[in-house]
């Protein structure tokens, strides 16, 4: 039936070996439609079908989501077929170049040192991490500088400086080191090897010049440290929890035991020292009862 197959078919690889697939139901696609995804890396190798879905509010496959995808200069074939109860419905076939659908990573490890005599600036990076390209001749990158606002001053960002670099190092030379700058950076293919036409993910903002501020910096470096690899979040994260919960324990002891020395403690009726000793009185109630009945006894005698 017309109007049943997918649309918009579109496909991402991300972060070096993710790929993301989507799409749309079929224009006559009813709830109980259902839409499976086969495909194909290489000629030699067995279509397999999607593991990982993606699904809508009805429950219908729209996507799905593939890991440890491997790019080659070859193309990968993608099938979507599907049924409605229990009816075929029509199918979308693709071939597609996986290099041409990668999203590369930032620039990784961007350096900035500056002189304030000369009033120039090295900014030297690496190549963006991807699992086919190995020759960092391989890409071309967008430089962006922007002279930073001032508070103090007033001042708001008052100009920018982009460039399209063919290495891995730039040279900026109208550094005032009275001012604060900031540069990003992304890349995209050089124009003869296989990386994606498309301009990559920006690198986290780094800043630099006189006027920096050392908090600021200080997060800079735990936000790049962070980047770079998410492993210190295992550590950093457990230690932060323990360390907050032994303060908290400490301080709640203390306080306690502030609290408890201040409040008087109630007497022990018990222990308390009696102002009258029970037992001497009970012992002289006990004389006093014999001597009068002695008493007693002798008057009787004395009457016979």
């Amino acid at each position: 039936m017309n109007g049943t197959a997918i649309e918009n078919f579109a496909c991402v690889i991300f972060n070096v070996s993710f790929m993301n697939c989507t799409w749309h139901v079929g224009r006559t696609a009813t709830e109980d439609t259902q839409y499976f995804l086969y495909w194909r890396p290489r000629k030699k190798e067995d279509v397999t079908e999607c593991q990982n879905y993606i699904k809508d509010t009805c429950g219908r496959h729209i996507g799905c989501l593939f890991q440890n995808v491997t790019i080659e200069n070859i193309n990968a074939y993608f099938l979507v077929n599907g049924s409605r109860s229990g009816q075929s419905i029509q199918s979308y076939e693709k071939k597609i170049l996986l290099y041409k659908i990668e999203k590369l990573t930032p620039p990784l490890n961007v350096t900035v040192n500056c002189t304030e005599a000369s009033h120039r600036c090295s900014i030297s990076w690496q190549p963006p991490r991807t699992s086919h390209v190995k020759k960092s001749s391989c890409f071309k990158y967008e430089i962006v500088i922007e002279n930073k606002a001032d508070a103090e001053k007033n001042t708001k960002t008052t100009s920018k400086t982009a460039a399209i670099i063919e290495s891995n190092s730039y040279l900026y030379e109208s550094f005032i080191s009275e001012k604060r700058y900031s540069i990003k950076i992304r890349a995209t293919d050089a124009g003869f090897c296989l990386v994606s036409p498309n301009w990559g993910e920006w690198s986290t903002p780094v800043e630099f010049g006189k006027n920096k501020n050392p908090f600021l910096d200080l997060v800079q470096l735990l936000r790049t440290q962070l980047t770079s690899t998410s492993s210190y979040m295992l550590f950093l994260i457990p230690g932060l929890a323990a360390g907050l919960t032994f303060f908290l324990y400490v301080t709640v002891r203390a306080y306690l035991k502030k609290t408890s020395d201040t409040v008087p403690r109630p007497r022990d009726p018990f222990r308390e020292p009696s102002p009258m000793n029970f037992q001497t009185e009970y012992i002289n109630l006990l004389k006093q009862e014999e001597t009068e009945e002695i008493a007693n006894i002798k008057e009787v005698m004395e009457c016979k």
